[in-house]
């Protein structure tokens, strides 16, 4: 029997029942459809009142037990709601960067290569950083969101601008130095010349992305992704007429290029802060500019810079196996084939990058709301797609391993060199996309030092050498270096999955206690007259 005797209300009848007689009920039955009972508790003294809202928490079912059908069903619903926008929107993403390629492709073999040379200066030294940043952010508001306290989302994202604005300084300082830096490391005059322009008229992306980036997980924390997926494809419609305008009408050249990226993406932060202004859709988490997101940095930025630090690392791989390339016997084609499968790989992985995104919000709600076995399931379920998805990839390239080059050259060379390493990048994204995957857990976690460990040690430790062995000291050239990235991505998920499955869950549920601790919403605090919901399962 119930030793503290409390009196239920059954919402369905009316009916009182005993607290006893709920508990006897429940285990007595088989597993039914969550249940609804309110209690009174005016004037409950403060240590009954924390007691009530454990119950969720205390009847969870166990920890050890895998989730049935129904379970499995509801939790695919939920992620779904989040990965499928997100996938779209990363679909209008990646059609964005290729219009971009293809008009700088009309410039001129110059412009492009300048331009491509450019862009990977910036995705190593810049936008890599701004991404990996802004994920510090992430644990915390995914947490906030589901222990319900709502000021603390608003808060977070004004210090990550902050946090974000700080670190483009030094950034842009870099970009500045880029045509010196590239000519020291032996980079052609000319090529270097058009990729200094056309990082010199990127330099107000800084900006862009420094507000766009937080501002995206602000909102899918809080379960708002269709607007950013509508948002998106506005912006992808104004795109090409803004190319078209700046580099065909106006004769801007590459410099036009340059600008039309830059305003697209103010366009889209613009259209995303017009929505949340006219829909007020997070009226609750935004507590207005405060002088608060000034102080205490520490917390995020223990979060941050590991996340950062685990982003640069596998970006700045891919970056390593184009120099790689450039040292083989058939420099041009390698480097043109890398180019296609990158690519390729960039197209493969919006799928499991936005389970990943789904899962981490998920975990993030679930942890905040204090419900480690339902924090459990999102995993499950998360990597049991990530498999699926790792399957569906390696088979695709597989059945397109002499088709896929052709949509891009028709030079022999290439062709063969990418339908020989198609296979290869196909078992490496059979380990990519639950590796993807386990990343999100064990950001929504807040675990991102975990997650830098296992992609230093995967692909420096282990890639790196394997990819030097295959390629040059055992000759086997183009494909040794994407045997290479699949050793780094085979001991990646190996390590990713141990750790995962290890998990302690309600030890993390009480780390995110500790992560969103704070006074709390007044009205969540004050009990007052109110009645507490208790959710029996």
């Amino acid at each position: 029997m119930c030793r503290h005797n409390y009196t239920c209300v059954c919402p369905e009848n009316g009916e009182d029942i005993p607290c006893h007689k709920i508990k006897q009920q429940y285990q007595e039955q088989e597993p039914e459809p969550e249940k609804l009972f309110s209690i009174k508790v005016s004037s409950l003294p403060e240590e009954k009142v924390n007691l009530l809202q454990q119950v969720e928490v205390d009847s969870s079912y166990d920890l050890k037990r895998w989730p049935n059908h129904s379970e499995v069903v509801e939790e695919l619903k939920e992620m779904g709601k989040i990965a499928g926008p997100m996938a779209f929107t990363g679909l209008l993403l990646y059609s964005r960067a290729m219009i971009s390629m293809l008009f700088l492709g009309r410039l001129g073999e110059s412009e492009l290569a300048g331009g491509s040379l450019a862009i990977g200066f910036a995705n190593i030294t810049g936008y890599s950083v701004i991404s990996g940043l802004a994920m510090g952010m992430e644990p915390i508001c995914g947490q906030a969101f589901g222990a319900k306290r709502w000021s603390l989302l608003g808060l977070t994202l004004q210090t990550t601008i902050l946090i974000l604005l700080s670190a483009s300084l030094p950034i842009g300082f870099l970009w500045l130095n880029m045509e010196r830096i590239l000519l020291w490391c032996g980079q052609e005059p000319n090529i270097t010349s058009m990729a200094n322009t056309y990082i010199i008229f990127s330099l107000p992306d800084l900006l862009a992305q420094a507000i766009l980036h937080p501002l995206r997980i602000y909102l899918r924390t809080q379960n708002i992704t269709k607007p950013l997926t509508y948002c998106a494809a506005i912006t992808l419609t104004l795109h090409i007429p803004i190319n078209y305008l700046l580099v065909l009408v106006l004769n801007l050249g590459i410099k036009g290029v340059a600008m039309a990226a830059v305003f697209t993406n103010f366009n889209l932060v613009l259209s995303l802060l017009t929505y949340l202004y006219i829909s007020r859709a997070c009226k609750d988490s935004w507590p207005g500019l405060t002088k608060e997101c000034f102080k205490g940095w520490k917390p995020l930025l223990s979060l941050a810079i590991p996340s950062c630090i685990s982003v640069c690392l596998e970006w700045w791989w891919y970056e390593f196996m184009i120099i790689l390339c450039g040292l083989l016997l058939q420099p041009q084609a390698s480097v043109a084939s890398m180019g296609i499968l990158i690519q390729t790989t960039s197209l493969v992985y919006i799928f499991p990058s936005s389970l990943s995104l789904g899962v981490s919000t998920r975990v993030g709600h679930e942890l905040g709301g204090n419900r480690p076995g339902r924090a459990r399931r999102a995993m499950i379920v998360a990597l049991s797609c990530g498999v699926l998805l790792g399957f569906l990839a390696m088979t695709f390239t597989i059945i397109m391993r002499h088709r896929w080059a052709t949509m891009f050259t028709t030079d022999p060379e290439i062709l063969l060199l990418t339908s020989l390493a198609l296979p290869v990048v196909g078992l490496c994204e059979l380990g990519n996309c639950p590796q993807t995957t386990g990343c999100g857990v064990l950001r929504g976690s807040a675990r991102p030092t975990l997650g830098a460990n296992i992609n230093l040690g995967s692909f420096y430790f282990v890639g790196m050498p394997v990819a030097i062995l295959m390629g040059f000291v055992l000759n086997v050239g183009f494909v040794g270096l994407w045997m290479g990235l699949f050793a780094a991505q085979a001991s990646c998920v190996c390590l990713m999955l141990f750790m995962l499955l290890r998990t302690d869950w309600k030890l993390q549920a009480e780390r995110a206690k500790e992560l969103t601790r704070g006074d709390g919403d007044e009205e969540e605090m004050d009990l007052g007259e109110k009645e507490v919901v208790v959710l029996v399962k």
